[in-house]
């Protein structure tokens, strides 16, 4: 994920950013024109893919881009650090929702060059949602890119053997959490570490099918109502009776549903090409993935949206990634740039991690789905590498395109984005997760520490 990709959480150190030349001096061709883009994307493979892409840029328009790569979880460090030196980037990359927030609460965005680029390649051209997601009133604050889900990922033959629904609601994931737990399986693994944007996305993800909002449409903080206590009580029972003891990350609860020792995980869209081991550093380790290092795959199935007994209607948690141009960009080839990364670079940039890199733009043209359609086709996977289709049926290929007109997030569209953004830092949420999943306190109290932790994050950004 962000998360969850496979970098985690959201906060930035100066020193941990590796600066990657990659296209050669900055004061050559282009008519001198130079810009520094930062990028989140820091696997090695994505630096090398995305390089290649810039190495074309450079040769189409003579402007020379330094590529500078950036930890997700070192990212509001390193934001304060360049601004206060006077040395922001032009252009931000692979951005979520809550840092382009943090940039726009500290007007750190041209938004002027931003909607330049919509304008110029057709706002028609994207998926509504994701505009309004980069939005504030009038104002576009980034252009977005591409977009992946969270998904709750299910053992599909062990459901089928037990006779149970897809766990859809709060109802079918308690109820087979039950019936599949035992002393050599846990019934659900899921984030429980406290200071992590995993966990805090985890449970964005189970109290949004609840109906639980942090703020309400008047900007006031719910994290302590009804439906958000419920969702906190409903995770705490998931993870007190049908799981493994300890703090479980990022890293913990992809293992345990690797090794075959989860009958349910929630993860990011991410997890699909190393679940098919596709990847050697990440590979499947259950009894079955010895003789077929499919077989994760081929028994899995994804449920996206679920649903809560005081949820009106199903949600799901899923994330935005744009570009961002800074305040202080170089605006002609900051625009230029963007808006080549979203033509004639976009296919290539999509198809370095496809399986969480949906097109946020649909196509060249208004009602054209030509990138959609081509990013169906993209293989996946790093060591090894293969279409989708190859490893998964129909309805989980169906689950990867849902797009962001899916999606709700904490915050945003009821114009706290700013508060969402500060969150991150401190993690509030994640840090009532914790607490209510280890013991420590009841969901009422966890959920009152959350709100009363996230109204303090609010009155200081007033």
């Amino acid at each position: 994920m962000t998360h969850m990709t496979r970098r985690t959480g959201i906060a930035m150190g100066l020193a941990a950013a590796l600066a990657l030349s990659a296209c050669g001096g900055a004061d050559e061709g282009g008519d001198g024109q130079s810009i520094t883009v930062w990028t989140g994307d820091t696997i090695p493979d994505r630096v090398a893919a995305t390089e290649a892409i810039i190495a074309r840029f450079t040769e189409q328009t003579g402007i020379q881009v330094e590529l500078v790569g950036v930890e997700e979880d070192q990212f509001n460090q390193v934001l304060t650090s360049a601004a206060a030196a006077g040395d922001l980037p032009d252009v931000i990359g692979s951005t979520p929702l809550a840092q382009v927030r943090t940039l726009a609460a500290n007007d750190l965005v041209d938004t002027e060059t931003t909607a330049a680029v919509i304008d110029a390649l057709g706002a028609d051209t994207w998926n509504q949602r994701a505009l309004e997601l980069t939005r504030e009133g009038d104002q576009q604050l980034a252009v977005p890119s591409e977009a992946w889900s969270q998904l709750l990922y299910y053992r599909k033959d062990l459901f089928d053997q037990a006779g149970l629904p897809a766990p859809a609601t709060y109802g079918d994931i308690l109820a087979a959490a039950q019936a599949l737990d035992s002393d050599q399986m846990a019934g659900f693994v899921g984030a429980t570490a406290p200071g992590d944007a995993f966990t805090q996305q985890t449970f964005d993800h189970i109290a949004l099918a609840n109906g639980c909002q942090m703020v309400n449409d008047a900007g006031e903080i719910t994290m302590d109502s009804p439906q958000c206590v419920a969702a906190f009580d409903f995770y705490r029972d998931l993870m007190t009776n049908y799981s493994v003891p300890g703090a479980q990350d990022v890293d913990t609860v992809r293992a345990a549903y690797f090794a075959g020792q989860s009958a349910m995980s929630i993860w990011s869209t991410f997890l699909l090409d190393e679940l098919a081991g596709l990847r050697n550093d990440a590979m499947p380790s259950c009894p079955q993935c010895v003789g077929n290092p499919t077989f994760l795959a081929e028994n899995t199935g994804v449920v996206t949206a679920l649903q809560g007994p005081d949820g009106t209607e199903p949600a799901q948690f899923g994330e935005v990634i744009s570009w961002a141009i800074t305040a202080d960009a170089a605006a002609e080839p900051s625009q230029q740039f963007v808006q080549f990364m979203l033509s004639d670079g976009y296919i290539d940039w999509l198809a370095f991690a496809p399986e969480g890199k949906f097109p946020a733009r649909t196509g060249p043209t208004p009602g054209s789905t030509e990138f959609v359609d081509t990013w169906e086709t993209l293989p996946v996977g790093v060591d090894t590498e293969g279409p989708l289709e190859q490893f998964y049926g129909p309805e989980v290929l169906q689950a990867l395109q849902t797009g962001p007109e899916n999606f709700s997030r904490w915050g945003i569209t009821q114009g706290q984005g700013d508060l969402i953004g500060a969150s991150l830092g401190e993690l509030p949420v994640a840090a009532a997760v914790a607490a209510v999943t280890s013991g420590g306190v009841d969901a009422q109290t966890a959920a009152n520490q959350a709100a009363e932790a996230l109204r303090a994050i609010q009155d200081s950004l007033r």
